[in-house]
């Protein structure tokens, strides 16, 4: 594959050009309908509230393989046998894609970048090695890292788990992998990094010591979070919530076990959500109910923007494009005053049978342009004096009088009933959700032109 020594410009790509906007009216399938970074909402351009990012995993290394069968896709940047070619290969596929898709951000796990060697050291080596070339091309380009993560859960040793792994020699593995990724992250200047606890759970609760695996899961928290600071790393660290798979029951499983995880080991100062809407919806949730809930806490940090399937019981990562979703999901992010140096990571893959390479740009556009429309409509959401009268009014009895007096701790309980004698039943007032609803619903219709 040819590459142009000065732009850096590959080839992987031929025929697709840069994707830019052309608006709603266009039939481009190659083109942004809604996401123009360009455009102000609330003072700040759409590129700046939305800050979106690729992905490495999913989008370089997925073959499209599946429990049932090998990958359906044989990329020319996987072609090469020797293991440094190969990934050279496709880190110009990436920032060739990257700079054509028009994103400012990305996001690797370790070895997905580079390759695992035959030695920790070798392992660092080889890392330090894929480093070096992407710092090249994001000079070249002008892209920057959002996070950088450590995969620690695909390696057989990491079967029963990495930080919370029952052999101490495990456990000491994934802290070689913590310390090489955050060095890469830190020398990419990364804004964020994150710890998805892929298989930080248990698979049997009788042979679980659950207790003891919290306390060491902390403890590896605060020991990667020292170590971080000490190399200058001053970003937001960041813990993804899951609730199972591939453990039954994983120790991360929604946000507001993480946020009482983070308080209890004290570790909230420096550590907040990514939020999947995959995984929350896994965890019975809305992907906006997870998103509140960290916002809410004050440690909203980043999202990983893809959907699940309701019709299939897995994580099928898959690119978003309900504007239900992502129109709730941006109403929490604007409430919240945005993600400060989060942004939204397509953790999502094309579908097994999408195997031409134009479906790696559709899928993302799709998934830009549904988060645009949904930044768009969220904002005249909350514009709409209706919709803060219907939330908000309903609490209006704590504004002021004996409702304030309670919110600031002044009223006991033996004070609390003799109001409630007082003042007799209380009467019922509606909650109006199907108003709000049908409010909501009104704007999506609408749309975002």
């Amino acid at each position: 594959m040819t590459r142009n020594v000065h732009t850096g410009e590959t080839a992987y790509f031929p025929g697709i050009p840069r994707i830019r906007y052309e608006g709603p009216d266009s039939d481009n399938p190659l083109a942004f309908k809604a996401y123009d970074p360009e455009r102000e909402i609330r003072g700040r351009s759409m590129e700046d509230h939305l800050r979106f990012a690729v992905c490495y995993w999913h989008t370089f290394c997925a073959t499209g393989a599946d429990p049932f069968g090998p990958g359906t896709r044989a990329p020319a940047w996987a072609a090469k046998p020797d293991p440094l070619a190969r990934a050279t290969d496709r880190i110009d596929a990436a920032f060739e894609f990257f700079s054509k898709l028009n994103v400012p951000h990305w996001c690797f796990h370790d070895f997905d970048l580079a390759w695992e060697g035959a030695s920790v050291a070798e392992s660092e080596k080889n890392l330090e090695t894929m480093v070096g070339l992407a710092q090249e091309r994001q000079k070249a380009t002008g892209m920057k890292l959002l996070w950088g993560t450590a995969n620690l859960f695909s390696h057989p040793r990491y079967m029963n788990g990495a930080a919370t792994n029952p052999d101490f020699a495990v456990v000491t593995r994934a802290a070689a992998q913590v310390k090489a990724a955050l060095d890469a992250t830190v020398a990419l200047g990364g804004e964020n990094y994150v710890f998805w606890g892929g298989r930080e759970g248990y698979a049997c609760l009788q042979t679980t010591d659950t207790r003891r695996e919290l306390e060491h899961f902390a403890t590896f928290l605060h020991q990667a979070r020292d170590y971080g600071r000490s190399i200058g790393f001053e970003g937001t660290f960041l813990i993804e919530p899951k609730p199972m798979e591939p453990m039954k029951h994983q120790y991360d499983f929604d946000a507001q076990t993480v946020i009482g995880f983070l308080r209890h080991h004290g570790l909230a100062g420096d550590f907040k959500l990514n939020v999947e809407a995959n995984h929350a919806t896994l965890a019975g949730h809305s992907f906006a109910h997870d998103l509140r809930m960290a916002a809410d806490a004050g440690l909203l940090g980043s999202i990983d923007a893809n959907r699940g399937d309701p019709q299939n019981g897995w994580d099928t990562d898959q690119f978003p494009t309900d504007l239900y979703d992502t129109v709730h999901a941006m109403m929490v992010v604007l409430e919240a005053g945005g993600l400060g140096g989060g942004g939204l990571n397509f953790d999502a893959k094309v579908r097994r049978e999408s195997i031409d390479p134009e479906d790696l740009f559709i899928a993302h556009i799709g998934g830009m342009d549904a988060f645009a429309r949904g930044l768009i409509i969220a904002d005249r959401i909350l514009a709409d004096e209706r919709t803060s009268a219907l939330r908000f009014g309903r609490y209006e009895s704590f504004d002021d009088g004996d409702g304030k007096r309670f919110e600031n701790g002044e009223l006991d309980l033996p004070a609390l009933r003799n109001l409630a004698a007082e003042n007799g039943e209380p009467a019922q007032r509606s909650g109006k959700q199907e108003l709000m609803e049908n409010l909501i619903n009104d704007y999506i219709v609408r749309g975002a032109a």
